[in-house]
């Protein structure tokens, strides 16, 4: 499961959480497996026997809170935990908090906000975050995007040859580099945004036959 798919799945179950089945779904939406889930809900697998509370080895400690400060739940959660799980969440449906006990990074925010930090948990999908990336949030944002856009694109162009995948990493390279050049104003205020405009129809359906290439010297664009 790629993040373009991860992120769509969380989307989803967002838009009207049912706090029922919430933690399942939330699973499910990075492809673990739906038989381990199963079994995770039917109890079989589930190692706490906490009403509210579901506990899978080496991936989450999971607590719903009723009626009491999150906070203490989750230090609670950070002292006991005896299974290797990843992650602690706790949640009353308002507020999230999370741990990676790994990482020591923490979640702290509004349960609506979660689709915002789904990339906390791509460990679930098997995708790990550098330690570089995962000091910087804005580096974190950028590298999601790439990540999604990669996707996209390999998904309309299955080629897998060692050529393509090296020229659309370069791509994706200088495009991002391109956008901080217009963020942090080595370029003018929106160069590059409507270099892209200008050379384009308005839905961008033929950008991909326009082939704009940008290159820079003088801090000016040429396509």
């Amino acid at each position: 499961m790629n993040i373009a798919e991860i992120e769509s799945n969380i989307q989803k179950i967002m838009k009207s959480p049912n706090k029922e089945t919430w933690i399942y779904d939330f699973l499910l939406a990075y492809g673990l497996p739906k038989s381990s889930i199963a079994r995770l809900q039917n109890g079989n697998q589930n190692l706490s026997k906490t009403e509210g509370e579901i506990s899978w080895k080496k991936k989450i400690l999971f607590r719903d809170v009723k009626k009491k400060d999150l906070h203490l739940e989750i230090t609670e959660l950070e002292e006991n935990f005896k299974h290797d799980q990843r992650f602690l969440i706790v949640t009353d449906y308002k507020t999230f908090l999370a741990v990676d006990t790994k990482t020591k990074d923490r979640l702290d925010i509004e349960f609506k906000d979660l689709i915002k930090h789904f990339d906390f948990f791509l460990h679930w999908a098997g995708m790990e975050k550098s330690q570089y990336v995962s000091e910087n949030p804005a580096d974190v944002k950028a590298a999601v995007k790439m990540a999604k856009l990669f996707d996209e694109i390999k998904k309309d162009n299955p080629d897998t040859s060692p050529e393509f995948l090296h020229g659309l990493n370069v791509f994706l390279a200088r495009l991002l580099f391109c956008y901080f050049a217009e963020d942090t104003n080595l370029f003018e205020k929106d160069q590059f945004t409507n270099a892209i405009a200008s050379h384009t129809q308005e839905d961008r359906s033929d950008l991909d036959k326009k082939c704009i290439y940008v290159c820079i010297k003088n801090n000016t664009i040429y396509s």
